[in-house]
């Protein structure tokens, strides 16, 4: 059985930024077979392996195996291992793939490990694709929580190009200018976020934008401004009200919207949660919760399955996407030993 240092550093060690995850997905399927898997790249270009069958309880394990850009020097210092993805989220997906092949599982059970594409950008190719599978018992989602917590939420997500054309004109005369108008249509923004937020004390809860791009730009007849912008959205946000109340004060501007993911939690009294609480507490732990305000593949699978749902991995997210990215072996070896108990214990539970 590999270990969890030699696996992890495999998997750093192969670059992965989103849409080139083609190497990385042959060497994990290549792994998991070795592992007792059956194990392939399915058309998506998500790493699959699967663990027994019959139709017992079935739990799906999605990781992604994408990471952003940058080039974090890979080494491993004492029990720190460095590089891009060794948290978001090759240490989770190294986890995942040990703790499913570890695990004692009835003869009719199923675990699934799928090691997903293209997480890091706004199309989600493989949760997208593993959506139109049938929905399994439970779904674990590998993102980092820290070994010793596991995450019951995540806010949803939209993205908006702003984008106004006019003629132009001389500074001096009484036309706004674009960068104006953009700016105005900015205020408008906030102004609706901070009264949506009025009286909501936590991040979760509240209607986050971000200003994350604006360009000017002119060819002598026509000015030009081009603006990207971020939301971060709470549970039962009215996504479209919000987008026709934009559109009606960006006048002539055009809008885009895109990359929209409703936000997604369950329960800390959910069967699944509760499960890792259980482990959490056998080791003296007390259990920690956390909704976060960023976004992964379960507000994409959860709305599609409808099934308990949870993300869970070693790794702090503080470092996610940082030139100092990395994270603990131990915990990571922690982790396994966590997870294949909650495993076990959803795939034998009546």
């Amino acid at each position: 059985m590999i270990d969890a240092k030699t696996l992890l550093w495999e998997l750093v060690s192969i670059d992965s930024v989103s849409r080139h995850e083609h190497e990385l997905a042959e060497h994990l399927t290549a792994r998991m077979n070795e592992l007792g898997f059956d194990a392939h790249v399915d058309e998506a270009g998500n790493a699959v392996g699967v663990r027994g069958g019959g139709d017992g309880r079935r739990i799906v394990l999605l990781g992604h195996m994408d990471t952003v850009p940058g080039d974090v020097p890979k080494r491993i210092e004492g029990d720190l291992l460095y590089g891009r993805g060794s948290v978001d989220a090759k240490g989770p997906l190294a986890t995942f793939v040990l703790a499913a092949a570890q695990a004692e599982i009835p003869d009719d059970a199923t675990l699934v490990v799928i090691g997903a594409v293209e997480e890091e950008i706004h199309t989600s190719k493989g949760a997208r694709h593993a959506a139109h599978l049938p929905a399994p018992d439970a779904c674990i989602i590998g993102e980092p929580s820290g070994w010793d917590a596991v995450t019951l939420g995540y806010k949803g997500c939209l993205r908006l190009d702003y984008e106004l054309v006019q003629d132009c004109g001389h500074g001096a005369g009484p036309h706004r200018a674009v960068a104006e108008h953009a700016a105005e249509f900015w205020q408008h923004v906030e102004r609706i976020a901070t009264e949506h937020n009025d009286g909501r004390e936590r991040l979760f809860d509240q209607l986050m934008p971000s200003l994350q791009s604006i360009r000017t730009s002119s060819d002598g007849l026509q000015d030009r401004v081009e603006a990207v912008l971020g939301f971060r959205l709470p549970l039962d946000f009215d996504a479209d009200a919000f987008l026709g109340t934009l559109r009606e004060l960006a006048g002539a501007a055009t809008l885009r919207d895109y990359g929209h993911e409703p936000a997604w939690r369950i329960a800390r009294t959910d069967p699944l949660a509760r499960e890792f609480g259980r482990a959490f507490t056998r080791r003296n732990l007390k259990p920690r919760f956390k909704n976060k305000t960023g976004t992964s593949d379960m507000n994409i699978l959860g709305p599609a399955w409808g099934c308990p749902i949870v993300a869970y991995g070693p790794g702090d997210s503080l470092l996610d996407h940082t030139p100092n990215e990395h994270v603990s072996i131990s915990e990571v070896e922690r982790a396994v030993l966590v997870l294949r108990e909650v495993l076990e214990a959803r795939l034998t539970t009546s």
